[in-house]
């Protein structure tokens, strides 16, 4: 069985027929003839986008804002906030939550979804192994890839505890090795843990990196620096990467010329940090976003995503990449193109994934958004969406609206 889409228009324009082959893009004409075995989809007034990628989420935490308030706003409060409830998340609570909240991203268009895992004192591996049975169990309608998250130790006792338990949760099956560096004392002991972990096991390293506006912090750069000097291969990303945003103009075009070079993926994450970063700054307070500019100006791969849906980090989010677009347009002064791009091919590259285009050959993940142009599909103003994975509609959203008229005069006057 195929699946012909009619009248889709694309990233530039062209108003075209999109014949789907399974997993693949088969044809693409201005009209294609219906054929024996097709499913026809007419999508007249829908663009047919790159379907967006999640590149950084916290399943584990999602939907828990209303059972762990964050009271100082800021990153340290959140941390507090989630290590107090922790010990109350039972598996099936962690699994309901994470499938719930992925079932909410995929009928937004995301069909690809990287998550993070706690891993250390206050969660054990029980975050990890909760989330590898949702990576399963949604196997064939979301693509999972789970990360190891390995926590900052808040005592020496845990730096030693993280460290073996970390190896527990790679024995269990994660995708990828992570971390936060900059929450350690020791910024260079975090990013060792982490790092000689993924060369050990030969997984990609997915690393939280610089989630902070101190103007000194460096760990974009060391990353990068290590992945060149040894020959890393297994693929490199740095989340966050705040502090970027605050350095000098030079120190920024430097920094992202060497990620560039050591081709480490970069993911701003915009919701989130809008919402924790530069809270202890009163006047002309500073953004809380990554120099995206400069890094696409160096070449480098640059991803954006959601990161938490509403919990202690951002009671906010929607599981929705218009929402990550809008803020890069309206806080990062991308083009709305750029920014697309940012959640759809520069998210799966940073992933690992290959990026879906109009055209035959191509991989067959594709967000329909009904909109007049891609500006209005970003902001939200598409009222219908249809999300192809694997050349089959895996989900669909409508919205109705109705305004009533204004009173006739007659019986206003009644």
């Amino acid at each position: 069985m195929t699946l012909l889409l009619q009248s889709v228009t694309d990233l530039d324009g062209r108003r075209v027929d999109v014949r789907l082959d399974g997993d693949t893009v088969a044809a693409v004409a201005p009209a294609l003839a219906v054929e024996p075995g097709d499913d026809v989809l007419d999508l007249t007034g829908h663009l047919l986008l790159p379907a967006p990628a999640e590149p950084h989420a916290h399943l584990d935490k999602a939907l828990t804002s209303h059972r762990a308030p964050n009271r100082t706003g800021d990153l340290a409060g959140a941390v507090v906030a989630i290590r107090e409830i922790a010990a109350g998340f039972t598996h099936e609570d962690l699994v309901e939550r994470a499938t719930r909240a992925a079932h909410e991203y995929l009928a937004n268009g995301t069909t690809a979804i990287r998550t993070h895992a706690d891993v250390g004192a206050h969660s054990g591996t029980r975050h990890v192994r909760a989330l590898l049975e949702v990576r399963d169990a949604l196997a064939g309608l979301v693509d999972v890839q789970v990360v190891a998250l390995a926590s900052s130790p808040w005592s020496p006792a845990e730096a030693v505890g993280n460290a073996r338990l970390l190896e527990e949760a790679v024995e269990l099956g994660v995708d990828l090795v992570g971390g936060a560096p900059h929450m350690w004392d020791d910024r260079d002991a975090g990013l060792q843990l982490s790092f000689d972990a993924a060369v050990r096991h030969g997984l990609p390293l997915d690393l939280h990196t610089d989630e902070t506006l101190d103007p000194t912090a460096q760990g974009l750069l060391a990353l990068a620096r290590r992945v060149l000097s040894t020959g890393f291969a297994q693929g490199a990303t740095a989340s966050h990467c705040v502090s970027l945003g605050v350095h000098p103009l030079e120190v920024a075009r430097a920094t992202a010329a060497e990620v560039a070079r050591a081709g480490v993926g970069v993911v701003a994450l915009p919701q989130t940090n809008l919402y924790l970063q530069g809270r202890d700054v009163e006047v002309a307070r500073p953004r809380g976003l990554t120099a995206v500019r400069a890094l696409l100006d160096a070449g480098a791969t640059l991803g954006a995503g959601g990161d938490n849906l509403r919990d202690p980090f951002n009671p906010m989010g929607r599981a929705d990449a218009c929402e990550a677009a809008s803020l890069l347009v309206t806080s990062g002064h991308l083009s709305t193109r750029e920014a697309w791009t940012a959640v759809s091919a520069g998210a799966r590259a940073c992933m690992g994934l290959p990026v879906p285009a109009v055209a035959v050959g191509s991989v067959a993940e594709f967000v329909a958004i009904e909109a007049e142009s891609l500006d209005a599909a970003v902001a939200g103003a598409g009222t219908a969406r249809t999300v192809l994975s694997r050349g089959r509609v895996v989900a669909s959203s409508r919205v109705t609206r109705a305004v009533n008229g204004p009173v006739p005069s007659a019986v206003a006057n009644s």
